[in-house]
């Protein structure tokens, strides 16, 4: 299990945490299967053919987002993530690099929970607009953006309703970023 620390919170404990006495009767030092804990904050590494690099992304815990590059082709996923603000620790010209980051991507996922509207009642919560979002992927020069972490108050019309606005918004500038939203089950191909 791989996964960044909170704060001072080992993974292990993180994992174990919701296994204590509290929540659930047996002792995590009984569960059967065989596990392996390690951290993995800012940074790269291999996993077979593939590269994953990782970032930290503005959230009130610590969140990384995932690049992964593979036979040619480039997914960036990030859940959490409140582009704008300043209430964040993560060090100058964070930005730019989230950027070059994400430069380039095939694909990118990234957390769009609220309209322009929405957002200022809820900063600091830790997520993206979908406008944020999309000038994130037009910045990075990214081929396709899907949406993620869609508010879970709104409703598939509204979320394809926005989505229609950012599209219409796109095509007044001719861009050609394509762009739609996350949604479970849907297969993706990505073609070079």
């Amino acid at each position: 299990i791989v996964g960044p620390k909170q704060n001072n919170i080992d993974v292990r404990s993180l994992f174990a945490g919701p296994m204590g006495p509290i929540y659930f009767p047996v002792p995590f030092s009984v569960v059967a299967a065989t596990m392996s804990f390690e951290h993995l904050n800012e940074g790269a590494r291999e996993v077979g053919d593939a590269v994953l690099r990782t970032m930290r992304v503005k959230h009130p815990s610590y969140v990384i987002g995932y690049r992964i590059e593979v036979g040619g082709q480039v997914i960036c996923f990030i859940p959490d993530d409140e582009i704008e603000g300043n209430m964040y620790d993560v060090g100058e010209g964070w930005y730019e690099r989230l950027v070059e980051f994400v430069d380039g991507a095939d694909l990118l996922i990234h957390d769009s929970m609220y309209t322009d509207e929405e957002y200022p009642a809820r900063v600091g919560w830790g997520h993206s607009t979908f406008a944020q979002s999309l000038k994130l992927a037009e910045d990075g020069g990214v081929r396709r953006l899907l949406f993620f972490h869609h508010d879970p108050t709104r409703t598939d019309d509204e979320l394809d309703a926005i989505v229609q606005r950012m599209r219409t918004a796109l095509d007044a500038r001719g861009s050609r970023l394509e762009l739609g939203a996350a949604a479970e089950g849907v297969d993706i191909k990505l073609e070079k």
